[in-house]
């Protein structure tokens, strides 16, 4: 199998520098067709585990859910409702609970409609959670594919950079940023991704130094290759399971660390996030008065859309690693 394996790498290096190769096609073409092939290749081997179909339906569902707000939503999230003319000074039980005004989750003692505050909170969450993640695995790719191909002098400086950056602890550094920089989604996301491209760029900088010393790479060298060709067409692609398997883990990361800086008070004032509504519970001591339809919800949300980043984010780790692929 291993001699297969070989000779299959060996005959699609020489086919590749072969000029009547993929005639009427532009170098960077044949990378993106390369590309979308192991992309399609990760994704089947994913949804054949029923977990991680699971978990890509419910962010699909948050994901809807966020688009959809406004038609779902009964009240703008920072609206405060009035009832018979009276600003609601208290809050209202679930309608379900027998509560007035038919509200579906209730009100909050600021007088906010509780399940509108719900459905525009998956906005932030996910907004946060996804570009976070994408910026993250970016630049530790970026880092990672650097420090591993060329190493050196380019190595040591990289990775002492990255020592550095493992000895900040995250959550209480992205507070610090956060409060240095001022309130806001934008200063989470840029607190997070400074912190966290560390683990992938350390790990995808491994693989690097493994696979720069495989045959089809010292084969593409030989045949005078570009170091661009070599990293777009023979290391990249072979680095994209472990690249997704810390994005997946980082969209869980990203959303954990908002809703606690949120939850500290930091979150983005123009906002209605589920950290921000348990900062409000908490304050409004809701959870000492039972108030649990104020609580429960956002924290459900939280735990639905992390779990489903690191299910996600286990499936891509079978993939890295087969011997942890169980018979199904």
């Amino acid at each position: 199998m291993t001699e297969s394996m070989s000779q299959e790498h060996e005959r699609s290096i020489f086919e590749d520098i072969e000029p009547d190769e993929d005639e009427g096609f532009s170098a960077w073409q044949r990378n993106l067709r390369l590309w979308k092939e192991t992309l399609s290749e990760q994704f089947r081997m994913l949804i054949q585990d029923p977990m991680v179909v699971l978990a890509m339906l419910t962010l699909a569902f948050f994901g809807l859910i966020a688009v959809i707000a406004p038609w779902i939503a009964q009240y703008p999230p920072t609206e405060r409702v009035f009832t018979s003319g009276a600003l609601i000074a208290k809050w209202i039980r679930p309608s379900f609970l027998g509560g007035e005004g038919g509200f579906i989750l209730g009100t909050t003692a600021q007088g906010y409609d509780i399940f509108s505050q719900l459905v525009y909170g998956a906005r932030p969450a996910l907004m946060v959670g996804l570009v976070a993640a994408f910026m993250t695995v970016g630049l530790g790719t970026f880092v990672g594919l650097t420090a591993g191909y060329y190493g050196g002098y380019v190595d040591d400086v990289l990775m002492r950079l990255v020592d550095f950056v493992y000895g900040l602890p995250l959550l209480p550094t992205v507070i610090v940023l956060v409060t240095v920089l001022g309130p806001g989604l934008e200063n989470i996301i840029l607190a997070f991704v400074l912190l966290q491209w560390r683990t992938s760029a350390r790990v995808i900088r491994a693989l690097v130094l493994s696979l720069r010393e495989r045959s089809f790479v010292k084969a593409a060298k030989v045949s005078g290759a570009s170091n661009w060709r070599i990293i777009s067409r023979h290391i990249a692609p072979n680095v994209l399971p472990m690249a997704f398997l810390y994005g997946a883990f980082a969209i869980a990361w990203a959303i954990l660390t908002e809703a606690g800086v949120s939850f500290l008070g930091l979150g983005d004032p123009e906002s209605v996030s589920w950290g921000v509504m348990l900062q409000s519970a908490r304050v409004y001591s809701a959870m000492t008065e039972g108030a649990w339809w104020w609580f429960v919800p956002p924290g459900v949300c939280i735990a639905l859309v992390v779990i489903s980043g690191f299910l996600i984010g286990r499936g891509y780790e079978e993939i890295v690693n087969p011997e942890l692929q169980v018979e199904r």
